[in-house]
């Protein structure tokens, strides 16, 4: 079960960055904030996308590490269940009261097939992806001796260039395998293209779904053809699940961003040429930072810096502003573009990063707000479960 908080004997600034009822100027940065009415308006959003095309929805859960993201997800979008890429991670997922867990990767140490194994004795389904026969042994033997199923989807590499089969043939050699070994559940596919995710244009995602998808049909038919039925076709991301979610092939999409979204997603177009952070979802997740020195009158620092974020896709984008520009950072330093002197020492920003997942990753806890107050705190559940 999921554990609240207990924050008898934490010191604000110290253990937490803030508490329950605070007011949002007093809280301690650098930390993560969530604007909980545009977090909740994302997320029920993206449940009635889904079930407008007649879909699941299966969050991606190493986007926010939360089991409290996750149940709100399930509470307000219907959401199925969780994708995880890690056992550990999947873990914290089951432990928390999530009933449906995929580890959307390989598992193939044998230690860890032994754990994964072990979660559904947590009271939660428990589905891994599979691209090599000689996996499925080393799974069979696990659930064996736990007495335990695991359930397995085929991967296929379908255009992202990582794990996964690229053919029919193999893709029911595989399901065959899967079927036919002790302590294991023939699920379905996953196919994931993460390479798109990120294009600008619409009509240059639609295009590699598009091969997507045809790949995605021919594997579904080939398995059909031998009597193996599909319970889950799962993909899609922010960048595309409108694509996957109305293909009728796929009955299952694994966004993740759309929730909090980051600046590097904001910047992709809808079919209407509109950047998707500017309609079709909102900025719920910022880097609240403070200006902690102005001694340039066209420069003020800021207090985050690499430390408190992830730059691998661009630098953060200043919330609202115009006026002033987050132009670089060092590990505990944020340089901001002030031309005309506009902050002043303590003043707060919300920047928004640039991409959410591993900036998420650094920190230990969400400041949920609401109306300008503090309504929540809530810990990053699987920070650090990478194993």
């Amino acid at each position: 079960m999921n554990i609240k908080p207990n924050f008898e004997g934490m010191e604000v600034g110290y253990d937490i960055p803030a508490l329950p009822g605070m007011a949002e100027a007093d809280i301690q940065t650098p930390c993560l904030v969530l604007d909980l009415d545009a977090l909740e308006r994302n997320i029920a959003k993206m449940g009635r996308f889904a079930r407008e095309m007649g879909v699941r929805h299966r969050v991606h859960g190493k986007m926010h590490k939360s089991v409290d993201v996750a149940l709100l997800q399930e509470r307000l979008g219907g959401s199925c269940g969780v994708c995880c890429q890690k056992v550990s991670e999947a873990e914290v997922f089951a432990r928390g009261g999530i009933k449906d867990v995929l580890v959307s990767n390989q598992v193939r140490d044998l230690a860890k097939i032994d754990r994964l194994a072990r979660i559904p004795k947590l009271g939660a389904r428990t589905i891994v992806c599979v691209d090599d026969l000689a996996n499925v042994a080393d799974l069979s033997a696990a659930a064996v001796k736990h007495g335990t199923t695991i359930e397995c989807l085929v991967e296929i590499d379908c255009g992202a260039g990582r794990c996964g089969v690229t053919t029919t043939g193999a893709v029911v050699a595989l399901g065959q395998a899967i079927a036919a070994a002790k302590g294991l559940k023939f699920a379905g596919i996953q196919a994931y293209q993460g390479a798109m995710q990120h294009m600008d244009k619409y009509e240059d995602r639609k295009a590699k779904i598009d091969l997507a998808v045809a790949q995605v049909r021919d594997a579904v038919a080939g398995l059909k053809a031998v009597g193996l039925d599909c319970d889950i076709v799962g993909g899609g991301g922010t960048g595309s699940y409108y694509f996957e979610g109305n293909s009728g092939v796929y009955n299952e999409l694994q966004c993740g961003s759309y929730a909090f979204m980051d600046a590097d997603y904001g910047r992709i177009l809808d079919k209407d040429g509109k950047r998707i952070d500017q309609g079709e979802w909102e900025n719920a997740l910022f880097i609240l930072t403070s200006v902690m020195s102005h001694a340039k009158p066209d420069r003020a620092i800021c207090d985050a810096g690499l430390k408190a974020q992830s730059v691998d896709s661009g630098l953060p984008v200043i919330f609202g502003r115009t006026d002033v520009k987050y132009i670089k950072c060092s590990d505990e330093h944020g340089v901001i573009d002030d031309p005309e002197g506009v902050l002043k020492v303590n003043d707060k920003l919300r920047l928004v990063p640039g991409h959410c997942d591993p900036t998420c990753n650094v920190h230990d806890w969400y400041v949920g707000v609401r109306d300008g107050k503090v309504e929540v705190l809530w810990p990053v559940s699987a920070r650090g479960k990478a194993f």
